[in-house]
């Protein structure tokens, strides 16, 4: 990619979002000061509409508590978030091959994760606030393990 068709941070435009699902199950008597920490599984999907200039960006999380047995069961939650961006320049940024394949731009590609991942990480401590879940708080990361990860 040319050095002059680099990557600009200002030609990205969140348009959309929606959350899918989100939800949090706990226990009937449930003890949320026994939680010692959390188990998180999560994902993150890049998809492009080269043609109209857009990437969508889909985050799941899976959270659970971990109260070392002193609950019968654990505390759960379920989120899916979808993010939709426009890209001025996605054209230039995200250059399909012959075999179909979408070389992108390394540091679009860690935009879209960063901005995806800390969005998700402001609305799940809304959403899990008043629940057994509330003191969990999505943790920082090198936004390539999330990108390498999916």
């Amino acid at each position: 990619m040319s050095d002059k068709l680099s990557f600009d941070p200002e030609k990205v435009i969140l348009t959309e979002f929606k959350m899918l699902k989100g939800k949090v199950d706990t226990p009937e008597f449930f003890n949320s000061k026994s939680i010692k920490n959390f188990t998180v599984d999560n994902s993150l999907t890049l998809s492009f509409n080269i043609e109209k200039g857009l990437a969508k960006a889909v985050y799941s999380i899976d959270i659970e508590s971990d109260s070392e047995n002193l609950n019968q069961s654990e505390s759960k939650g379920s989120f899916h978030f979808v993010f939709i961006y426009l890209i001025d320049n996605l054209d230039v940024l995200a250059v399909v091959d012959k075999n179909q394949r979408i070389s992108l731009d390394p540091f679009l590609a860690n935009a879209l994760a960063s901005i995806t991942y800390s969005t998700s990480r402001g609305i799940l401590m809304m959403k899990l606030q008043g629940t057994a879940l509330k003191n969990f708080i999505l943790p920082i990361i090198n936004p390539s393990k999330l990108i390498a990860k999916s």
